[in-house]
């Protein structure tokens, strides 16, 4: 199953663009940010909200683009 895991993330790097990659990015600093903010309280949820806009922005077409990639056939 890890091997499956492995060739599916080396198919959506393989099938990916800067763009993509630049989503990754920003999702991934999205998550650590609401994860780990250390903000006074007064402004926390402001900080909270916009890192989880960010993220769900970021994280829904990585996720549609992974699942398109893993439900086509390989064509090797």
């Amino acid at each position: 199953m890890f091997r499956e895991l492995l060739k599916l993330g080396d198919r959506y790097a393989e099938q990916s663009t800067w763009k993509d990659f630049a989503l990754v990015k920003f999702c991934l600093f999205a998550m650590g940010l609401a994860a780990g903010t250390f903000v006074p309280k007064k402004h926390r949820k402001t900080v909270i909200c916009a890192s989880s806009a960010v993220f769900a922005a970021t994280y829904v077409p990585l996720m549609a683009k992974l699942f398109r990639i893993a439900l086509k056939k390989e064509t090797d």
